[in-house]
């Protein structure tokens, strides 16, 4: 992989990160999430004219996929109302390849590379340190760790019917841009009939970071999915999951959450085994 490749990447990373400080430092939640992934489908319904439309035997994947994706819209803002940025966003991004290495071992016999290994022990240490912290953790404060760990088997869940859709669609780029409209619509929808005038009263207050999550959002996959195209999967991947660095360093810096030398310690196991469980691959 170039440096320059590498720099766009890292740069992918950073959008999502910011996206997710966003949503957690704008008031209702739910509603700039909402913000978010609604400036994302008019991103994505401006560029479904120039891509192949997703072929039908993928509708099925397309639709389940579409309400794990909505689902994941409402678990994670929900997450960040009970927990800080640093500890919910690393526990949701590190619990969902460990859940999925797991249950790949358990349920169909697969078996883990040395690296494999490795990552995953990463990211269970990871993960337990952040889950089981002395002040705000499973035993104390239960809401945000338990939030976090179901938004992560959400992750998990439409990472698997992602990649089978994709893989039925014909154009896995056409199959992601119709995601991305479905799920942002249907969020919108959910959130407008849940919280009516509130919803747009929040809206119209907090429009300028939903635009901008929505083109952060947007934007940082985007560049995923070129560099996906033009270098090795497995480093743009593992590259990608450095979010979690940038999440422990908005935390302390900007949130000023009193992230503390423990939890770089775990957001860093984190993001090592999220590399090399994806190198692994």
């Amino acid at each position: 992989m170039s440096i320059e490749i590498a720099a766009v990447v890292l740069l992918a990373a950073a959008f999502h990160a910011t996206w997710n400080a966003l949503i957690k430092i704008r008031g209702d939640r739910v509603v700039v999430m909402m913000l978010v992934t609604l400036a994302g489908s008019v991103f994505s319904l401006l560029v479904a004219p120039f891509v192949e439309a997703p072929a039908p035997e993928s509708w099925g994947f397309l639709a389940a996929t579409i309400l794990l994706h909505t689902a994941y819209h409402f678990f994670l803002p929900i997450a960040y109302n009970h927990g800080d940025l640093g500890q919910v966003y690393p526990i949701a991004r590190g619990s969902a390849p460990l859940l999925v290495a797991i249950g790949a071992l358990v349920f169909v016999g697969e078996s883990l590379t040395p690296l494999g290994l490795l990552g995953t022990l990463c990211l269970a240490c990871g993960v337990m340190a952040l889950a089981f912290e002395r002040e705000r953790g499973l035993w104390r404060t239960p809401k945000p760790v338990i939030y976090a760990l179901l938004t992560g088997v959400l992750i998990a869940s439409y990472t698997v019917v992602d990649g089978m859709g994709a893989r039925q669609a014909g154009s896995a780029i056409g199959f992601a841009v119709w995601l991305t409209i479905g799920d942002g619509l249907l969020t919108f929808l959910i959130v407008y009939i849940w919280k009516g005038r509130h919803a747009l009263a929040v809206a119209r207050r907090n429009m300028g970071a939903g635009v901008l999550g929505g083109v952060l959002q947007a934007g940082g996959y985007w560049i995923i999915v070129w560099a996906l195209a033009v270098a090795p999967m497995a480093m743009v991947s593992g590259l990608r999951e450095t979010s979690v660095l940038f999440v422990a360093l908005i935390s302390t810096f900007v949130l000023k959450e009193g992230f503390g030398v423990w939890r770089f310690v775990s957001a860093s196991l984190i993001a090592l085994g999220l590399v090399a469980t994806k190198a692994a691959k």
